[in-house]
């Protein structure tokens, strides 16, 4: 599939045909994005909603944090989206376009990274935070190993460099010395077992065709046939991943003046131990015409209409003291 036929052309006249490639017209009351795949359910959503409301067109492009991150810094898209925050020591901040027209980083919502499966065999899989590092590390092969179910354990992972990735191999690498000594935390890392599928959706696919699989999916992609596994968190509790458990973990995250921040095993009795927040990249200068739309855009999905369609989604809405932060963000967004 090409890069273009993935492209995901949202528009008041046009919803119905999200997901084809659709050409778009340059111009003020139009905007286009790219990167991560794990808040692409509810970015689509947003911009089906946000162009009936105002009549303008979001072009969504859910290419992987990695990707959206580099196209942010190329300067190519009017806005990034990515699942790990930026590093300011590597300089990310000032990189290319973004550090002369100033970077933006805006938390839009937060959501969980779980492992989900597909097993008829086996029902109400608990794992512990070793046993999934395992897992990863082909230690465990069996899903006898796991006393659920029968039959090897089909190993998926992401392909390509992403925020899902990143946010799953730093809960590692707290959960398991030998997974960080081994391995280590990366939005693309040499995984020791398993086939690689691209994006959340290329995961889920994999997933959902492939009896005995056990991948890492944002929860929004859990569905069908496949099955989200309990996860022993710090408090000694296997949790499932959900809005509440989400945002159990998140609300002890502080985020730093650049509003990042995670935690890679937070505590808490409802806690859900592998939670990001995800965030979009914008520029603060240089956008023209287009600057009115992007902040109204951002703006939107910060509503309460907006973080409540997020909701639905099974992502973590913002709320307080973050949620205010990031609107305060949204409003430096200028021509």
């Amino acid at each position: 599939m090409t890069f273009a036929k993935k492209a995901l052309i949202l528009s008041a006249a046009g919803a119905v045909t999200a997901g084809l490639a659709v050409p778009v017209i340059a111009q003020s009351n139009s905007i286009s994005g790219a990167g991560a795949s794990f808040p692409a359910p509810a970015y689509q959503r947003w911009a089906v909603e946000f162009a009936k409301a105002t009549k303008r067109q979001v072009n969504y492009q859910s290419v992987g944090s990695g990707a959206g991150v580099r196209q942010f810094h190329a300067g190519s898209v009017d806005f990034g989206a990515t699942d790990e925050e930026l590093n300011e020591s590597k300089g990310e901040f000032t990189k290319g376009v973004a550090g002369q027209r100033g970077a933006l980083q805006i938390p839009m919502m937060g959501g969980t990274v779980t492992p989900a499966y597909n097993n008829p065999s086996c029902k109400n899989l608990k794992l512990t935070q070793t046993q999934v590092a395992d897992i990863f590390l082909g230690k465990i092969k069996t899903w006898e190993q796991l006393k659920c179910g029968k039959g090897p354990i089909k190993v998926v992972h992401r392909s390509d460099g992403s925020g899902t990735t990143a946010a799953f191999t730093n809960s590692l690498s707290c959960f398991s010395s030998e997974w960080k000594s081994k391995v280590g935390t990366s939005k693309a890392v040499k995984w020791p077992v398993g086939i690689g599928g691209k994006g959340n959706e290329g995961v889920a696919g994999l997933i959902q065709n492939t009896p005995g699989s056990l991948g890492y999916l944002n929860q929004a992609f859990v569905k069908g046939k496949i099955t989200p596994a309990a996860l022993q968190n710090k408090a000694g509790k296997f949790v499932l991943a959900n809005d509440t458990t989400g945002a159990a973990a998140l609300n002890g995250v502080k985020l730093n003046s650049r509003l990042g921040g995670e935690d890679c095993n937070p505590a808490g009795a409802n806690a859900f131990p592998i939670a990001t927040f995800t965030w979009i990249l914008a520029y603060q200068r240089g956008n023209g015409d287009k600057a009115a739309t992007i902040r109204q855009f951002l703006t939107w999905g910060l509503s309460p209409k907006g973080q409540g369609i997020a909701k639905q989604l099974d992502f973590v809405p913002l709320t307080g003291a973050v949620l205010a932060r990031a609107r305060a963000e949204v409003a430096k967004i200028g021509k």
